[in-house]
């Protein structure tokens, strides 16, 4: 709930500079201006979970603007103030049921059309898309590798490959669909992971990018596993 209050408090100050005006009209003419609009977008982005329709979203903007106009409510906040979490958490609920639903679909579909595609006990999907020559690791190991992160609609949440670098992490302190994935593929090879929230991020999911429920795909090339002990044929 306090992480709730200090969100809507930031967005007042980006509601102020509205001035009641249609947000859409607004021109970003000034380095304030688009400092403001970076302000907003970047707040707004947390709002994302909420699946707001345009109605809402006028509704919220109502309130953010007169109340940074020192403005009466039009309603008593002191019955609808405890009702914030409340909407808040059945939301996201929402969202995490239909992410949740959708992935499941996703993978049903992907191993009918994937032949080559495996799913193991935990429910890991996985296909080896290049068969590595050197070893594999084991759940403890640091591995280096170049990955490319979807959501199941094709949106790159993460690249390591975009960035044009390549990352190196201990396998015990990532996701389960990468700890158990990445001991599945060897040094030299590269392997595509359809990874269920269970797997993942869960029901609250990494906002902005990821939502809740949902399921992640990535590619990921072992390039090597660093560290003396590291390794099982």
């Amino acid at each position: 709930m306090k992480k709730t209050i200090i969100l809507f408090s930031s967005l007042l100050l980006v509601s102020a500079c509205v001035g009641g005006k249609n947000a859409t009209d607004v021109k970003l003419s000034s380095e304030e201006d688009k400092t403001f609009y970076a302000m907003g977008f970047m707040l707004g982005s947390n709002l994302q979970r909420l699946s707001l329709n345009d109605k809402e979203l006028s509704a919220l903007q109502k309130g953010l603007v007169n109340s940074a106009k020192g403005a009466k409510p039009e309603i008593e906040l002191q019955v609808y103030q405890p009702k914030i979490q409340t909407m808040f958490k059945a939301r996201m609920e929402k969202v995490a049921k239909d992410e949740k639903s959708n992935g499941s679909k996703f993978i049903d579909d992907y191993l009918a059309k994937n032949k080559n595609a495996k799913k193991t006990e935990s429910g890991l999907v996985y296909e080896i898309l290049k068969e590595g020559t050197g070893k594999q690791p084991g759940a403890e190991d640091t591995v280096e590798v170049h990955y490319h992160g979807t959501l199941t609609n094709g949106e790159v949440f993460d690249s390591s490959v975009d960035r044009g670098k390549t990352i190196s992490f201990p396998l015990n302190r990532v996701i389960k669909g990468w700890t158990e994935g990445l001991q599945l593929v060897k040094e030299g090879g590269k392997i595509k992971l359809v990874i269920p929230p269970e797997l993942g991020y869960g029901d609250n999911g990494a906002p902005p990018k990821i939502p809740g429920g949902a399921t992640l795909m990535f590619e990921v090339e072992l390039f090597k596993i660093v560290g003396k002990d590291a390794a099982k044929k």
